[in-house]
């Protein structure tokens, strides 16, 4: 059984009263990319077969990232690059800003405070930018590591950071990096909670109003509930980065790596 059927057979199960089938923007296809936290080498593979996916489709065409293009793998500053430099012929772009792009600016801001994001990936994203760091540094060395990363930081890559969306819409479904607080409407959820909650979240079976696209949790496989879908699938580590493609009804997925379809 693929993948796929495999989601969709566990999600009705999981609420065989579902009647209602969650349709997109009417005359768009929607790809959806989940986190790729410094892969460039993936995020050039996945674009291949988006391109190569779309090639025919005659509507309009978005893709949209969920945030956390950097930290973590090696080429954060890469990954970047690619985006700002090499958008996707044809499509309407749309960048959610993910909860390590608002680490980086809060260290940038507040070094001293924020030493934590060296630890989840910060020491990464500094490398690939040029900026030497020692494994433990001394909390004195802080504030300068945060003066060399903006020296070597491009001013379009900055704007890229702080431009970054909180969430966006397309027909009955919700797009947000990390996910919603249950029973607040999504034209009230806090910023905070968009960009890092979790369990509140992942372990509700409430209806949100929308069905909610997110990665930020890594999963071995996405999944595809009835009111929420998740693809971060630990690109980093796992070479599998995901794509979720969205046609009025129809959900489909496009991945990298050696299980792709």
């Amino acid at each position: 059984m693929r993948l796929l059927d495999r989601l969709k057979r566990r999600a009705s199960a999981e609420d065989p009263g579902a009647g209602h089938e969650p349709r997109y923007t009417p005359g768009a296809r929607m790809y959806c990319i989940g986190d790729i936290h410094g892969r460039a080498d993936l995020l050039g593979e996945l674009h291949d077969k988006i391109l190569a996916d779309a090639r025919d489709y005659e509507g309009e065409r978005h893709i949209l990232y969920l945030g956390d293009y950097i930290d973590r793998g090696a080429e954060s500053k890469q990954v970047i690059d690619l985006l700002l430099d090499e958008p996707l012929p044809g499509f309407e772009s749309v960048f959610l800003k993910g909860n390590h792009e608002q680490a980086m600016l809060d260290f940038m801001e507040h070094p001293e405070s924020v030493a934590g994001w060296l630890g989840f990936g910060g020491r990464e994203t500094l490398a690939s930018y040029g900026v030497g760091v020692s494994y433990f540094p001394l909390m004195k060395e802080l504030p300068e590591l945060a003066r060399s990363l903006a020296a070597h930081l491009p001013d379009a890559h900055l704007a890229f950071l702080r431009d970054g969306l909180d969430c966006w819409r397309g027909g009955d479904y919700y797009f947000v990096h990390a996910g919603i607080r249950p029973g607040v409407a999504l034209d009230e959820q806090h910023v905070e909670d968009q960009l890092w909650i979790r369990d509140d979240f992942l372990h509700s079976d409430a209806d949100h109003g929308a069905v909610i696209v997110h990665g930020h949790t890594i999963v071995p496989e996405p999944e595809l509930l009835p009111n929420r879908i998740g693809i971060d699938t630990g690109a980093f580590h796992s070479g599998v980065l995901t794509a979720l493609v969205l046609e009025d009804t129809d959900q489909r997925l496009l991945q990298t790596g050696p299980e792709s379809h």
